[in-house]
């Protein structure tokens, strides 16, 4: 076996590896015995069949996985005693010569290697970023103070609808009822808004699913079907207005108070509104942090001043996701790929420079925290532990939900390793102005 290696430039190479039949040729007899031994045909009793017929039938892709083996071997081989940290995975060359598959030839095969760039900086305090200080205005805290209110609002019976509102309605035709369904205003063609806005509490109104609602999934939901099921709706039906809802706002009364922060926490609605305040701060807090990580992240990666091989890149995505993803899906995709994987390599060797090691509880702790985040968006507060960790466990069964998991750990301890040794210069900002940043 011989491998060479030819440098096309300093992120590009090309390795040439000269497999000799005497090279494969015991790995080729030993598939071979193995496949004999398994190998079932009519009028043979099992591991008796002739090794000829075994190497009719399948020699072939014996000796196809037998040069194989010892190819990836030598390669692999070769990589690991030279040093040589790749990106991605080597592929064929273009140069790659055609090939004789019978046993016996000598074979050549040659691979592209696309290199990492080598990766050298200091992290020292003249490293500056801004950490920005979003200031609230009496609007914000308004705004804010509304939202919460309207959080924890309710429907309320009206007289007549508006643009919001919710209208409910029992809708009969001939062999079909639905009782007590409603409508949004917003999801009603012009023509039946104006006829709703008309109408009154007991009403009676022709309705036509398909000329009120253009999404069939608002007239599925109307009418209690599936979507597949609407085909076989009449979409003519007699309307009665049950009535009409408007979403309003909670007001601000102790029994709200005592309903968003617990009983006694907030008396008046002056303490009312410094919690509206406490929670604004913490808000544009995480705000300001989260773009923190994205100008430190930036910063070193500017500083890194990376260059990879993006034509090798292009190549191998496109055949490891061959058949998902086409050339022009790859280079429309192309630039938002370089960034992530310079940044992974710039995050690789921050936490190898700082030796920061990543263990696995810290990798359940994160998904346990992302599980805990979820259930919160949906009310759920104060889910059993046992819970949240099988909920955790199983997500991390998933290798991609693992991998993304494992980034986000890695993604904080980069930042935390870097952070008190640089200069954060603190600046003070507009909600306004810093939405406006890019």
């Amino acid at each position: 076996m011989k491998v060479t290696e030819k440098k096309i430039d300093d992120l590009n190479l090309e390795v040439t590896v000269l497999v000799e039949k005497d090279d494969y040729a015991s790995a080729e007899k030993k598939r071979l015995n193995e496949t004999r031994r398994n190998a079932e045909f009519k009028g043979f009793r099992k591991g008796m069949v002739p090794a000829s017929l075994i190497q009719r039938v399948y020699g072939g892709q014996i000796l196809a996985d037998a040069v194989n083996e010892v190819v990836s071997e030598a390669l692999d081989g070769h990589i690991k005693d030279n040093g040589l940290h790749i990106l991605g995975e080597p592929i064929s060359s273009a140069n790659q010569p055609e090939l004789t598959w019978e046993s016996g030839n000598d074979f050549t095969f040659i691979f592209d290697l696309g290199l990492s760039p080598k990766i050298d900086f200091e992290v020292a305090k003249e490293d500056t970023v801004p950490y920005y200080t979003i200031t609230a205005t009496a609007e914000d805290k308004e705004g804010m103070k509304k939202n919460i209110l309207m959080q924890h609002g309710g429907l309320q019976d009206v007289e007549a609808a508006g643009d919001e509102s919710y209208v409910y309605v029992d809708l009969k035709q001939e062999g079909r009822e639905v009782k007590d369904t409603f409508v949004s205003m917003r999801d009603l063609s012009s023509a039946y808004k104006t006829k709703f806005k008309k109408a009154k509490v007991g009403s009676k109104l022709k309705f036509n699913v398909v000329d009120a609602l253009a999404d069939e999934g608002d007239r599925a939901r109307l009418l209690h079907v599936k979507k597949e099921e609407l085909k076989d709706v009449n979409p003519e039906f007699q309307s009665v207005v049950k009535s009409f809802k408007d979403y309003v706002a909670a007001p601000a009364t102790q029994e709200t108070f005592d309903k968003i922060y617990g009983e006694g926490v907030v008396k008046t609605e002056e303490e009312f509104e410094a919690q509206v305040a406490k929670e604004l701060e913490k808000n544009y807090h995480q705000e300001a942090e989260y773009r923190l990580t994205k100008d430190i992240r930036k910063f070193y990666m500017d500083k890194a001043n990376l260059t990879l091989p993006e034509e090798f890149l292009k190549r191998w995505l496109l055949a490891v996701n061959r058949g998902k993803l086409t050339v022009d899906q790859i280079a429309t995709e192309f630039p938002s790929f370089v960034e992530d994987f310079k940044w992974q390599l710039v995050r690789g060797y921050l936490l190898k420079k700082f030796d920061v090691k990543i263990t696995q509880e810290e990798i359940e702790e994160a998904a346990e925290s992302f599980v805990y985040y979820q259930y919160a968006m949906y009310g759920m507060q104060g889910m059993p532990e046992d819970m949240v960790k099988d909920a955790a466990r199983r997500m991390l069964d998933d290798d991609q939900q693992l991998q993304r998991f494992q980034e986000q750990v890695e993604d904080r301890k980069a930042f935390e390793a870097v952070r008190p040794l640089m200069t954060l210069k603190k600046k003070k900002i507009s909600l306004e102005k810093f939405r406006e940043l890019k």
